[in-house]
């Protein structure tokens, strides 16, 4: 049986195109640079949020100098745990995990 290639393909698809993967598909152009009088304004949400940003990066989030006496006092054996607020604390944690997922 002899398969006859002279028939008509259905209109927009050439023989081309559809005899390999990527022949015939246009190729996307590279991204178009800003012209230097173009601006982009982000509006004030973006800049309270960059002021944020900086605020936190001058700012430290550990208070060094309660580390420092902490560390002071656990060397000189002066720290002591109290086990009835760390307790008190862990249920506290737990009980609000349990409450946020109901």
């Amino acid at each position: 049986m002899k398969i006859d290639n002279s028939s008509k393909l259905p209109s927009g698809i050439n023989a081309d195109s559809s005899a390999g993967a990527g022949k015939g598909k246009p190729v996307p152009s590279a991204p178009q640079q800003p012209s230097s009088g173009t601006s982009v304004s982000l509006g004030s949400t973006a800049a309270q949020l960059s002021s944020l940003e900086r605020g936190m990066a001058e700012s430290s989030p550990v208070d060094s100098g309660k580390v420092e006496q902490i560390k002071q006092a656990i060397s000189e054996g002066r720290f002591k745990v109290n086990t009835e607020v760390v307790a008190e604390r862990l249920l506290e944690t737990v009980r609000d995990l349990i409450g946020s997922k109901a």
